[in-house]
């Protein structure tokens, strides 16, 4: 029997990537994953993405270093605060302190290059564009712009032997319908983790990524899972 085709998929530990690695699972493809350790304020999502590659069984999981500390110009990679108790619409109006600059941009250049040693040309991302806190590199326009900056700029692209895909499944949906969507593939959302400001007990509960979290979760009638360190 043909084996299954492979893919990358970007891991954080957080909802949107662990439902964006069900969803690549639920299609077929061989499981690889990449987590990042960047400096970030909230490592425990690295243990969170280890726990979950392990449940879902990935074909191969690599955790990478960098340091985006030493750039800084983040909430989650220095010493700024995290904005807390915002109202959903302020959140996307702007682009807020908790944006990593060029994060996107250089999670998925590791992915590509691994993508290419292990040949193949599809890599999962679970950016969205709809309860995505103002990010720039979370735009349908900027995963258009990297797939044809990729296929342009590695042998396979040029050679057509995988062109490269940046497959981006809840790009279009709310939080609610991703948490809906996930559920419906078996995913286990108390093995995941959303809060950008952690405390020792468990996630803040006030953070922009904890607010979307909580209210797609109350819009499916469901509590959430996840650990707080506090009753949100």
């Amino acid at each position: 029997m043909p084996s299954s085709p492979r893919c990358v998929v970007l891991l954080s530990g957080g909802l949107d990537s662990t439902t964006t690695l069900a969803l690549a699972r639920s299609q077929g493809f061989a499981l690889h994953a990449i987590t990042f350790r960047y400096g970030q304020r909230h490592e425990n999502e690295i243990d969170a993405a280890r726990r979950i590659a392990d449940v879902f069984q990935v074909a191969e999981h690599i955790v990478v270093d960098l340091d985006l500390r030493q750039f800084g110009g983040s909430a989650l990679t220095s010493d700024i605060a995290v904005p807390k108790r915002r109202a959903v619409e302020e959140m996307s109006n702007g682009i807020p302190v908790t944006y990593v600059p060029a994060r996107n941009t250089v999670f998925l250049s590791f992915a590509l290059a691994w993508a290419e040693t292990l040949k193949t040309g599809d890599i999962f991302i679970g950016v969205n564009a709809v309860d995505y806190s103002g990010y720039p590199d979370c735009r349908p326009e900027y995963i258009a712009a990297y797939q044809q900056m990729a296929n342009l700029a590695t042998k396979t692209g040029v050679e057509r032997t995988c062109p490269v895909q940046i497959r981006t499944p809840l790009l279009d949906l709310t939080k609610a319908e991703i948490i809906a969507l996930g559920l419906e593939h078996g995913v286990d959302y108390s093995l995941t983790t959303s809060c950008y400001d952690p405390l020792p007990t468990g996630a803040c509960g006030s953070c922009d990524a904890c607010l979307l979290r909580l209210r797609g979760f109350a819009e499916n009638n469901r509590p959430d899972p996840a650990p707080y360190a506090q009753q949100p």
